[in-house]
């Protein structure tokens, strides 16, 4: 067990201007490479919370907290309809006590843990509801949930040291999720889009950004660009389809390829297809878009770029009021967490 407290999100800031945390797409690997992540300076790792692909998020910390000193962990995002918030609140208490002080907790609707099993986001009452019962079980108060009052009743020794010390931050872009994540978090959690308008009205706003340092001379085309950013880049096609169907995905380089592999799996599965792979590797759909020139793209979408490019990007997103960039990487992770820490200068 480690014991070596963290301010996690406390810290100075970068060169870049903010601080520089990395987030993974879960898998047994990431509590080694949350490892390689604290002894290059990244501040914090989130883990995604996606069942339907990733070990269990709670283990994979708890893995982590052992094997780490420093940085800050935590999952980001929980969604309220894969837990019931007592298991969820046991699992952060446990964790704090793993790692006192380093844990933080996002939350959101669940784009893709819910979507990827065919199911919609929860809304946002559900939500709401769902983060102050969790708040209130980790203070140790008696909350309500469908219908009957609970409370957790762990022993001292399995329950955060003191209440309150796990900082809540709520993944929003709209204008009601941001209404929710003002009065109910302690930080705004971005995980997709541009920066929220209102973003400089938040004390702590974490950005997710997926991409890669290009090496001297690589072109956009590259292989290793591909197993890098291309997990990124097929977010757009994801995301463009389930907001917008075939027409939406139809108006982007690669889209009609990409569309054609999808719409092979009939429609009652096609979710199936659509998200397999999430920001871990390329499905057979995303490559195709890439190889049809969707790798166009790669550069205006996700955070790829010369190292000067790269900073110059999360500066810009400093200027706009984000206060932690998340930078997930892909393909060789240590290389990727290597070259981002170079690019914005945290790199111990």
């Amino acid at each position: 067990m480690t014991t070596t407290a963290s301010a996690s999100g406390e810290h100075d800031r970068s060169p870049a201007g903010l601080e520089v945390s990395a987030a993974f797409a879960t898998t047994l690997e990431t509590p080694e490479h949350i490892r390689i992540a604290e002894e290059l300076g990244y501040q914090r790792a989130w883990l995604y919370d996606t069942p339907q692909q990733s070990p269990d998020v709670w283990m994979c910390l708890a893995l982590a907290a052992e094997r780490t000193q420093r940085i800050g962990i935590g999952p980001g995002v929980l969604v309220p309809a894969l837990r019931h918030p007592m298991v969820n609140a046991s699992g952060a208490a446990a964790l704090e006590r793993l790692a006192p002080g380093r844990v933080a907790v996002a939350f959101g609707t669940g784009y893709t843990g819910r979507r990827a099993m065919g199911q919609q986001p929860v809304s946002w009452t559900y939500l709401s509801r769902y983060v102050k019962a969790f708040r209130a079980l980790l203070r140790g108060e008696t909350a309500e949930w469908e219908g009957s009052p609970l409370r957790m009743l762990h022993t001292a020794g399995s329950l955060p040291s003191t209440s309150d010390t796990i900082p809540v931050y709520i993944g929003a872009i709209g204008p009601k999720g941001i209404e929710i994540a003002s009065s109910l978090g302690d930080g705004l959690f971005v995980a997709g889009g541009g920066v929220p308008d209102r973003a400089k009205e938040f004390e702590k706003v974490s950005y997710l950004a997926v991409g890669t340092v290009l090496g001297d001379g690589e072109t956009l085309d590259s292989e290793r660009l591909r197993t890098a950013a291309g997990p990124g880049l097929a977010q757009v096609f994801h995301i463009s389809y389930e907001f917008g169907g075939a027409e939406a995905v139809k108006a982007l380089p690669g889209g009609s390829d990409w569309l054609a592999v999808v719409q092979k799996t009939p429609e009652v599965q096609r979710h199936l297809a659509v998200h397999n792979g999430h920001l871990l590797h390329l499905n057979d759909a995303d490559t195709a878009a890439w190889d049809a020139g969707g790798h166009a793209l790669v550069e205006h979408v996700t955070l790829t770029g010369t190292a000067g490019d790269v900073l110059a990007k999360v500066q810009d997103l400093a200027a706009n009021g984000v206060t932690e960039i998340m930078y997930q990487p892909a393909g060789d992770i240590r290389r990727e967490l290597e070259a981002f820490a170079d690019a914005v200068g945290i790199r111990r």
